[in-house]
């Protein structure tokens, strides 16, 4: 039972293991067949793509079966039916009352008479008040009706035709709304990296001073036998090491929720990856291509060409609408019954035009000309802010690679003091106390060094977002 079970656990290990090793090409391969919030923005564009699709139907007009099943007693209701159904008598029009009043009027007088009876207006009056039987109480009847009914736009004042060019854009533009946000999980993946990366250069230096710590600690303990060292000098390096613990250990947190966060937005677990180069250069770009490339930019253009349809919509309504239609079906007490004996049809045209309404359309009309200028004044505002964003990350991303030089030569010359005063201490030159406050300054410098690089990644990924660029990859 229990050899069963190892080797169900063993079988069960690949499934459940992460992705190791995993490059950031492969990563951002996965992003868009992966990442939740780009399926789901996927899914707005296949919407707004039906929506277009919707708008295209209506130029081919609508068509509809209808089947109705009716059973009444009502006069008026029952004697419809069986005109519709092509089968009213003049017995339905109550003519039996009519004749019988006829023949008895003949057995009361004699025929040679019978003009004279009839032209009198008091027998005529008496005559046509009788209520016939017939028309006036039916019996009950069943009637199934079966129509076919298809109408269609001819003339729209061009209202239709913008509404599918509005629709069009309105689906480029979820397009680019998709790119957006793929850009922005592009940002946040190639951050992921850069940090697991930064954070496991840090790990990889702590423990490297780590090494160092322990090393000196072991020469302390040998200079103490010999009486050289002092018992506070074993303290404080013991105490600076439990310092570097803690710093290691708080980083390979950061390093586990850095991975966390990786596999959220690949909807994959990720173990390890193949870490980044730390150096990244910045794109260079002109005002054209700011314009070309930016999202917010061609969305905003996008709104204008919405804006200008959006006025020739309202147009529309000043303009004759015009449409056709047609009617076939059949009636009868059973269902499809004789239908090519007793079917109908109807054909008819429709004329509408508005001639007044108060002025509403008028001011519909006048709102979307307001509109239009307001996106007009919204593609130049985006034009100016996003050229001004670029050149503030580009400026902030100079000073940045300026600052990870002079780092980068403050880490070099730190690290050359400690190994200098651990040299000095060996030699009994210089305290313990010394040589952990070179230490100290050492790391110090480090995290300035780390967090100066984390910052100027984060800008050139921020301008890379800005301009599309992961999008155009």
């Amino acid at each position: 039972m229990v050899r069963t079970l190892a080797l169900l656990m063993i079988g069960l290990l690949p499934l459940s293991a992460g992705l190791k090793n995993l490059t950031m090409r492969d990563a951002l391969g996965m992003l868009d067949k992966k990442n939740l919030e780009i399926r789901v923005s996927q899914y707005d564009e296949v919407m707004k793509k039906y929506d277009e699709i919707a708008v295209e139907g209506k130029n081919w007009g609508s068509a509809s079966i209808t089947i109705q099943a009716l059973r009444s007693n009502d006069a008026g209701n029952v004697f419809g039916f069986k005109l519709q159904s092509r089968e009213a008598t003049f017995r339905d029009f109550g003519f039996r009352d009519f004749l019988g009043g006829i023949s008895g009027l003949t057995g009361m007088v004699p025929y040679n008479q019978l003009g004279a009876t009839l032209g009198n207006p008091a027998m005529q009056n008496r005559m046509l008040d009788v209520a016939p039987d017939d028309l006036n109480y039916p019996g009950a009847r069943n009637h199934f009706l079966t129509k076919f009914h298809y109408e269609v736009p001819i003339y729209t004042g061009g209202k239709l035709s913008e509404y599918k060019k509005i629709t069009q854009k309105l689906y480029e533009m979820s397009k680019l709304d998709t790119r957006k946000l793929r850009d922005e999980k592009i940002f946040q993946l190639k951050k992921a990296f850069y940090n697991i990366t930064l954070v496991e250069r840090y790990v990889t230096n702590l423990r490297k001073i780590r090494r160092n710590m322990l090393k000196l600690k072991k020469t302390i303990l040998e200079m103490k036998k010999e009486g050289y060292t002092k018992k506070t000098d074993v303290l404080e390096i013991e105490a600076r090491l439990a310092k570097v613990d803690s710093m290691l250990n708080q980083a390979k947190l950061n390093r586990t929720l850095a991975y966390q966060f990786l596999s959220f937005l690949l909807d994959t677990d990720v173990d390890s990856i193949r870490k980044v180069d730390l150096l990244i250069h910045a794109p260079k770009v002109t005002q054209a291509d700011i314009e070309r490339m930016n999202l917010d930019i061609q969305k905003a253009k996008m709104g204008l060409e919405v804006a200008r349809h959006a006025i020739a919509t309202e147009k529309a309504n000043f303009l004759p609408m015009v449409g056709a239609f047609a009617e076939y079906g059949s009636a009868d007490d059973h269902l499809w019954n004789d239908f090519a004996k007793k079917d109908f049809y109807t054909v008819g045209m429709q004329f509408k035009l508005n001639i007044f309404n108060g002025g509403s359309d008028k001011a519909k009309l006048e709102k979307a000309r307001v509109r239009q200028m307001k996106v007009a004044t919204q593609v130049e505002l985006a034009k100016k802010g996003i050229a001004l964003k670029v050149r503030k990350l580009e400026t902030a991303i100079d000073s940045l690679e300026f600052d990870l030089r002079s780092e980068q030569k403050q880490l070099a010359l730190a690290r050359e003091i400690y190994r200098t005063y651990e040299a000095k201490y060996k030699e009994g030159l210089a305290s313990i106390t010394d040589v952990l406050i070179k230490q100290s300054a050492e790391l110090q410098v480090l995290l300035e060094y780390l967090q100066v690089a984390n910052r100027h990644s984060e800008k050139v990924f921020e301008l890379e977002k800005i301009l599309d660029m992961g999008g155009r990859s």
